[in-house]
């Protein structure tokens, strides 16, 4: 994923960041207030089995396009999807990378209560970069991937088997895993970028996807995205994107995560704009979706970011269930 625009705040004097705090306090205090009431049986998230579906993804090696790892995850999670009940489909399709490599790709689309006509989109996106041009050393070769790619496509493995275990929510629950997201062009390219946001090198899989959806005429109420949501410490702000195209369901979301005492990585500050699969789905297929992503406009994405740092060692199961009981609350209310 990358930037497109990044605006920066600076509150200079103290009295002005006491007042800031004490609105924001006020802000979350009306925002739980319009929570539904009704009782609702949500399922427990076990973010110890989300952990596991990251290292299980990770054990096959890099996930790239056109490698053998690559087929192998594949197979993986349709296999997986299936076992907790999913009818699955796949989209088998190629496209051209930024340096006209010919990719082969396939998304993933599981779906869960196909007869309901009120559906929720969930999506992450589970190939690894090729490269991890960020870091110092051996920036020629991939890197695991844990959090961007793996930890957002492990929420939502758990949640389909907490589905395999639970009743269902009343709503259709449609997870699409979008591939070719991280081939864009490396921070040393000096070739052609298209300038247009509808296409660019990244997002190959949404871009397709938006333009080839898997049932004709598919439509869902919204659409959730999630990106590297499973780092320590993660702090997720209200991505500019996602506050323009669909600010009712940012605030659904952020207001289930301050509700359960997640706060501290459910942010009410606004963020930036960022290029992902969620731009795609907004602007090409006309489905209002959001992303949960980590970007702190200060200081951007974490320094695991395309790097070899990004492995099992930064993933921490509280982030993971934040993200994820967030979700379950969210689709069990609907």
């Amino acid at each position: 994923m990358v930037i497109r625009k990044i605006s920066f705040s600076y509150i200079i004097l103290f009295s002005f960041l006491i007042a800031g705090c004490n609105d924001n306090k006020k802000q979350v205090d009306q925002n739980l207030q319009d929570l539904p009431e009704k009782q609702v049986d949500v399922p427990a998230f076990s973010s110890d089995s989300a952990y596991a579906f990251i290292e299980k993804q990770i054990s096959f090696g890099p996930r790239v396009p056109n490698t053998t790892a690559h087929a192998q995850v594949a197979a993986y999670l349709t296999d997986t999807f299936k076992q907790y009940g999913a009818q699955v489909e796949t989209q088998d399709f190629e496209a051209k990378a930024y340096n006209g490599t010919t990719l082969d790709l396939k998304n993933i689309i599981a779906s869960f209560n196909p007869s309901a006509q009120k559906r929720i989109l969930l999506a992450a996106h589970w190939d690894t970069r090729p490269f991890a041009d960020k870091d110092s050393v051996n920036q020629t070769k991939p890197f695991d991937g844990a959090n961007d790619g793996a930890s957002g496509v492990a929420v939502l493995l758990e949640i389909a088997r907490s589905f395999s275990n639970h009743s269902l929510p009343d709503v259709g629950i449609d997870m699409i895993l979008f591939d070719g997201e991280d081939y864009g062009e490396p921070e040393s390219y000096k070739g052609e970028v298209p300038e247009s946001s509808q296409k660019v090198w990244w997002c190959l899989g949404s871009q397709y996807w938006a333009e080839h959806k898997h049932k004709p005429n598919y439509s869902a109420y919204y659409g959730i995205l999630l990106d590297m949501v499973g780092a320590r410490n993660a702090r997720f702000y209200r991505e500019g994107v996602s506050m323009n195209s669909a600010p009712t369901v940012v605030k659904k979301v952020w207001d289930w995560a301050n509700q359960l005492g997640y706060q501290q990585y459910f942010t009410y500050q606004n963020g930036s704009e960022i290029v992902d699969d969620h731009i795609y789905v907004n602007y090409k297929a006309n489905i209002p979706m959001i992303d949960i992503i980590e970007y702190n406009p200060a200081t951007t994405f974490g320094k695991y970011h395309h790097t070899h740092a990004d492995n099992i060692d930064i993933i921490d199961k509280n982030t993971l269930k934040a993200v994820g009981e967030t979700l379950m609350h969210v689709i069990y209310h609907e």
